[in-house]
């Protein structure tokens, strides 16, 4: 590459999502100096909901959410990075995900995106407050109730967090879910589930309505009484000391029935778009930051929680962090996958809706359940998986 290059990218508006990618741009150029890398950014709600068409045109690289990841495949948004990058570098990729992180990136055979960031909802507390309070992380689900009826509890409750622990309590009870055509989940399986989130709901205040999981765990590290989150996604930039006004603490979810809850895996892939007319510099960025060494260093450093099992299991990393990375990593290895079909994004949105309506306003489960698996019908039906 002798000519100037100027890549643009867009991520999510956050110290986690917007940083690294500022940090490794810098330190690409300067070892590139032909290659400039601009990054945007993008609000959290609009990286889980906004699909890929529009960005694919004005973005070389993109960081996206793997539910999209069928949608730009079939229409041909992504460069299928099986085909560009080195057979032995996916192989790497792979074998050192976390949980199912680089897989979620998979559709039809192909790779489009590496997994540079993992997450997935785990717990969250103030490890001060819970001393005062007398009190430490519940074990149960019962115990969970317990503490919310103390007031120590919040948790994120907009439309899509709604879904994701929708989602999860189904499985805890028994569901398996997106595995038939003609319905998301068993009406009894899906009433028991709106029920326990509402009664939790109810119990830790309307405000988590309005909550995501950035407010929650900003809410938490600036609070004199609140002291515990269930299940968040996770991020390892307030466990460390100095960003927040409080560092917390992180841990698994709690039993229910005995077993932990699995919670639905997050987490950001780098893609790069197929409309990019410096494909090949864009290549060699997206692997320079997926390789273990950024990964575990510069990515880590500049506020990044990277896809990488290396870092995760990185000793520095974890001293740096409160153990966040090996107290959690269970919990992202157990985590389930959503669908990468190109019919689940408007299901997903749809469904979100349905399930945030009835957490704040009330009304019948069975009804409930029953609307969604409408909507879960009409999904497939419109476009087949």
């Amino acid at each position: 590459m002798s000519q100037s290059i100027t890549l643009r990218g867009i991520t999510w508006n956050h110290t986690r999502g917007h940083l690294p990618m500022v940090a490794t741009a810098q330190r690409f150029h300067e070892l590139h100096p032909e290659v400039s890398l601009i990054w945007e950014v993008r609000s959290l709600q609009a990286f889980g909901d906004a699909p890929l068409k529009e960005l694919a045109r004005r973005y070389d690289l993109l960081v996206v959410d793997h539910p999209f990841i069928g949608q730009a495949a079939e229409e041909g948004l992504l460069l299928p990075l099986d085909v560009f990058l080195p057979a032995a570098f996916l192989a790497d990729q792979a074998q050192n995900s976390v949980g199912a992180s680089h897989a979620s990136y998979q559709y039809e055979g192909r790779q489009w995106a590496l997994a540079i960031d993992a997450a997935a909802p785990v717990s969250g507390w103030r490890p001060d407050l819970l001393e005062k309070s007398g009190a430490r992380p519940p074990a149960s689900w019962e115990g969970l109730l317990e503490m919310a009826r103390a007031g120590l509890v919040l948790f994120p409750a907009v439309p899509i967090d709604s879904l994701m622990h929708f989602y999860m309590l189904c499985i805890a009870l028994g569901a398996e879910l997106f595995k038939q055509e003609g319905r998301l989940v068993e009406e009894n399986i899906g009433g028991e589930a709106l029920h326990r989130l509402r009664e939790l709901l109810q119990l830790c205040g309307p405000e988590c309505l309005h909550r995501n999981p950035i407010t929650v765990w900003e809410t938490l590290a600036a609070s004199h009484s609140v002291a515990f989150c269930p299940f968040a996604y996770g991020y390892s930039n307030y466990a460390r000391p100095g960003y927040a006004a409080q560092v917390l603490e992180f841990g698994g979810l709690v039993q229910m029935n005995g077993v932990p809850l699995r919670s639905v895996l997050g987490g950001a892939g780098l893609a790069v778009s197929a409309q990019s007319t410096n494909r090949t510099a864009a290549l060699q960025y997206a692997q320079f930051v997926a390789s273990e060494r950024c990964q575990q260093t510069l990515y880590f450093d500049s506020g990044g929680q990277p896809g990488h099992r290396g870092a995760w299991l990185d000793a520095e990393t974890n001293r740096r962090s409160h153990g966040f990375f090996s107290r959690t990593l269970p919990v992202l290895d157990a985590a389930c996958l959503r669908p990468r079909h190109a019919w689940y994004p408007c299901f997903q949105e749809e469904a979100a809706t349905v399930v945030h309506r009835f957490l704040g306003s009330g009304g019948s489960e069975m009804q409930t359940v029953q609307e969604l698996n409408h909507l879960y019908r009409k999904s497939r039906g419109s476009r087949r998986a």
